[in-house]
Order: structure tokens, then C-alpha cells, then sequence
């Protein structure tokens, strides 16, 4: 058990065919495999064997497949970090999980080798890396396995405290790459968009993973841009994109974005898509978008919806094949059809643990039951539906608000691209309820307002509403809530 085995035995049947492309630059899967030999031939030259961390600090260029596909061949494990961290946060996650070796895109050099805290470094410059892996000697042999041996370390972004490092198993990432393959009926003729980052696990299972054990194609934009990317979806005869909702809203803003119906698939996920959004996506480019659901600690994918007379707009779906879920309260007991309560998961893509925090992992994993701290509800019919992160929950004077039922009503609105709606500090209710919004036409806070309140019952509607040329985003395309009240100080009187 190996995710290497799955490029290994794709070269086999497949070896002139592209896999990775950026552009001009292409990689077959014969090639990427003879790279990616070579790679872990260096490693094993640099002293790196199984069980060591190696972190790679890579954009969405080829050579990232190169260097993960290496590292895993070895039998090491892969620490995949966002290349635009500062050195501060590079020395914690270095620190934090050991790592003999840091490889980094050329670009961030001096960054990386700042925060590198004494970890050996290596950087890999187009061109000139070929023609180092030309000199190595491969490493012909794929480290033999077992299932729950750890593939990758991913680093939360620390949203509820310090972050913690997700460990992934070779079992949790294969399993769930083949399902998406399945799912999506990925095959040698598709052509993956890929715009979503591969240091994250999202990019990694879904997009890379996905890809390699599919035999088919991936794309790459180096960062996501509509317009670039309706340029690479027609130039490279994409069929099957995957993105964030910030990446279906920025589409829907593009002037040139036109008939998208050569997308066989979309799919969104990382974040609820607003109803609103997904309903205009499809009436104007004539594709269907399927939500999923998941986390980083399941691997990433936990439920999707299916396509065509399967998929209920709004909801999530139900779980993958060998996934359970389920709706519970503070107890752990399962609540009936209806009621919110914290979502739940079971099944062969929840993680090993917290890489050396076995307190952390005790707290998540339950009765053998991982518990999200995302609230949800699920329907007569099995469909999940997510009300909101646990965390976000509004207490305004007693009442129970969800911020997303307020931004979908915002969302609703013609002039309005982007929507978040939080609580701040109240003396007298505890809590307030803000909304930063992000416009596409002009409006006043007022007429933003009264749209709110006459779609909402009286406690829910937004007391205060800010505009912001854009909203902050986490490199994944989240909307950044914790940096909002940053925009105003939040006092009511």
C-alpha cells in the first residue's frame, strides 16, 4: 500500500500519454514516474528514509507531482505547506513535525531558507531540476507499506488555536481518490481543471490523486484567475472542473464567461455554496454543480451529492461508499430527521490523528466517531444539509442565529458578490450581528438592511452592514471571518 503504486502502474499502460500540464509544460506519466524515482533517489543519497518528514513548499507547477510522488516512493511522508507563508510560520511547522528536509520553489527562496530553523534545504528551479534528477541514480524500488502508515502531515490554518498537523494514511488518501475517481467517472479522456491549490488536501486527493488513479489528464493554473481560467477550460478542453464557491462567484462575475456546457463535471466543496450562487452558475453556463462536504481529516471528501435526478440543490448529499454519518447532540445521541446538531463521521478517510497530540485527537475522535464541529441537519431521504461551523453560531439576546442563513438571503440580492455576516460583542444582548459584504453594483447599507429584514425574522437581520472592495481569503478560497471585525470595532448601543 503505496500511493506511488498508483503512478507506477498508470506509466505502465499509459507512459506517453500527459498528465501534468502548466501551459508549454508538459509531464507524461512515464516521465513523472522516472522523475519521481529519481527524486526519491536523492532523497536517499541526502540520508531520507522512511517515516521522515519532508516538507515541500511548491505552486501548482509539475514539478510538485514530481516531489510528492518521490518523497512517497520512499516511504517518507510528505508535509505539504502554502508557499506564501512567512518565516515564522514556516519555523513552527518545521519545528513542530520534525522535518530533515525542506524543498521549496525557487521563487520563495529566501523566505523559506529564513524560516528553515536550521531544517537542510533544497530548491527547485525550472530546467535546472531536470537536469539534476538527470545525474541520480532512480530508485526503482516503491517502498512496501502497510495501510495506516502516513502519507501526509497537512497543518490546520489554525482558525481555533495553534495549528494541529492532520495525519493522513496511504489507506485514507488512496481510498478516497479512487471514490472521487468513481463518482466523477473519471477516465483517460478527461482533462482536470487544476485550480485548486495541491498543497491542500482538497487539490491533492481530489485533483491530483483523483487524476493519476483515473489515467487522466490535470491542467494546471498557478493561481486562479476567472478569466485565465476560462481561457485554459476552452484551450485545454477541460471537462471536469473543481473549485470553491469564491471561485463559481468569481465566473459569474467575469464579462467573458459564456456557455460552460463542454464541463461535464462540477463540483464544489471547502465551503457551503449560497443557492443563489449555484442557481445562476447553471442558468447561465448550462452545467450542473454538485456540492460535496468534508475536512481535511476525511481525507477530505465525507458526502457529495451525485449528479442529474440525485442531486438535491442546497444540501450536500449523503456519505461516500464505506462513510457513515450522522447528526447528533451534545450527547453524542443521534437526533431524528430535521434537528441540527454536530455532523458526525465514521468510515476508512478519517485520519490517523494530530501529529503528536493525542489529547487534540481524543477530543475529535469519539466512540470511533469524528466529530466535525460543523452543525447540520439531514432530511427524511438521508440528505445532509449544513447549517454552519459551531464556532460561527450567533447568541443574539437568546436567540440562535446561523450566519449562513443570513448571507443566503444576502446573496439574494442583485448588487451583492460576496457576503459574511458574524457576531460581535453586544453589552446587553451578547451578541451582534455584522455583515461585511463585497458589491457588484452600488447599494446602501440601509436598502441591504431592509432586504435582510423583510426576509428574516426580526432578531436575524444584520444591525450593521460594511462594504469592503473584497473579502480577506484564506489561499483556499475561504472567506476569513475570524479577520473581519478588523473592519470595524463592532460597538451598538
Amino acid at each position: 500500500m503505496n500511493l506511488a503504486d498508483r503512478l507506477h502502474t498508470a506509466a505502465a499502460r499509459l507512459g506517453g500519454r500527459a498528465v501534468l500540464t502548466l501551459d508549454e509544460a508538459q509531464l507524461t506519466y512515464g516521465t513523472l514516474d522516472e522523475l519521481s524515482a529519481r527524486l526519491a533517489g536523492l532523497l536517499r543519497c541526502r540520508g531520507i528514509g522512511p517515516g521522515d518528514r519532508v516538507a515541500i513548499m511548491l505552486p501548482n507547477v509539475p514539478e510538485f507531482g514530481v516531489v510528492y510522488y518521490g518523497v512517497l516512493r520512499l516511504g517518507a511522508v510528505v508535509v505539504p505547506l502554502d508557499p506564501l507563508l512567512k518565516r515564522r510560520e514556516i519555523a513552527a511547522y518545521l519545528g513542530d513535525c520534525g522535518a530533515r528536509l525542506l524543498i521549496a520553489w525557487h521563487a520563495f527562496a529566501e523566505t523559506a531558507e529564513a524560516g528553515s530553523a536550521g531544517t537542510d534545504c533544497f530548491f527547485v528551479v525550472p530546467g535546472e531540476f531536470r537536469r539534476l534528477l538527470r545525474g541520480v541514480a532512480a530508485e526503482r524500488e516503491i517502498a512496501d507499506l502497510e495501510a495506516d502508515d502516513t502519507a501526509v502531515v497537512h497543518y490546520t490554518s489554525g482558525t481555533t488555536g495553534r495549528p494541529k498537523g492532520i495525519e493522513l494514511t496511504h489507506a485514507n488518501l488512496g481510498g478516497n481518490a479512487a471514490t472521487v475517481a468513481r463518482m466523477h467517472a473519471l477516465g483517460v479522456d478527461d482533462v482536470v481543471l487544476g485550480a485548486l491549490p495541491l498543497y491542500h488536501t482538497f487539490g491533492q486527493t481530489c485533483s491530483l490523486n483523483a487524476t493519476v488513479h483515473a489515467g487522466a489528464r490535470l491542467t494546471l493554473l498557478g493561481r486562479f484567475d476567472p478569466g485565465r481560467a476560462l481561457e485554459v477550460i476552452r484551450r485545454d478542453g477541460v471537462t471536469v472542473f473543481q473549485g470553491v464557491p469564491t471561485m463559481f462567484i468569481a465566473l459569474l462575475d467575469h464579462p467573458g464567461a459564456s456557455d460552460m456546457s463542454m464541463l461535464r463535471v462540477c463540483a464544489s466543496g471547502g465551503a457551503a455554496l449560497p443557492l443563489d450562487v449555484l442557481r445562476a452558475y447553471e442558468s447561465r453556463f448550462g452545467c450542473e454543480i454538485v456540492e460535496g462536504y468534508g475536512l481535511s481529516e476525511t481525507s477530505p471528501v465525507a458526502a457529495t451529492n451525485r449528479g442529474g435526478q440525485h442531486r438535491r440543490p442546497g444540501s450536500i448529499g449523503w456519505p461516500i461508499r464505506g462513510v457513515e454519518m450522522k447528526v447528533v447532540d451534545d450527547d453524542g445521541r443521534e437526533l431524528p430527521a430535521g434537528e441540527i446538531g454536530e455532523i458526525v463521521v465514521r468510515g476508512p478517510n478519517v485520519m490517523k490523528g494530530y501529529w503528536n497530540d493525542p489529547a487534540a485527537t481524543a477530543e475529535v475522535i469519539r466512540d470511533g466517531w469524528f466529530h466535525t464541529g460543523d452543525l447540520g441537519r439531514v432530511d427524511g431521504d438521508g440528505y445532509f444539509f449544513l447549517v454552519d461551523r459551531r464556532r460561527d453560531v450567533i447568541i443574539r439576546g437568546g436567540y440562535t442565529v446561523y450566519p449562513r442563513e443570513v448571507e443566503e438571503v444576502l446573496y439574494e440580492h442583485p448588487a451583492v458578490r460576496q457576503a459574511a455576516v458574524f457576531g460581535v460583542p453586544h453589552p446587553g444582548l451578547g451578541e451582534e450581528i455584522e455583515a461585511v459584504v463585497a458589491l457588484r453594483a452600488p447599494v446602501t447599507c440601509e436598502e441591504l438592511r431592509d432586504f435582510v429584514r423583510e426576509r428574516v425574522a426580526a432578531y436575524k437581520y444584520p444591525r450593521h452592514v460594511s462594504f469592503v472592495d473584497e473579502l480577506p481569503m484564506s489561499p483556499t478560497g475561504k472567506i476569513l471571518k475570524r479577520a473581519l471585525p478588523r473592519f470595524r470595532a463592532g460597538t451598538y448601543g
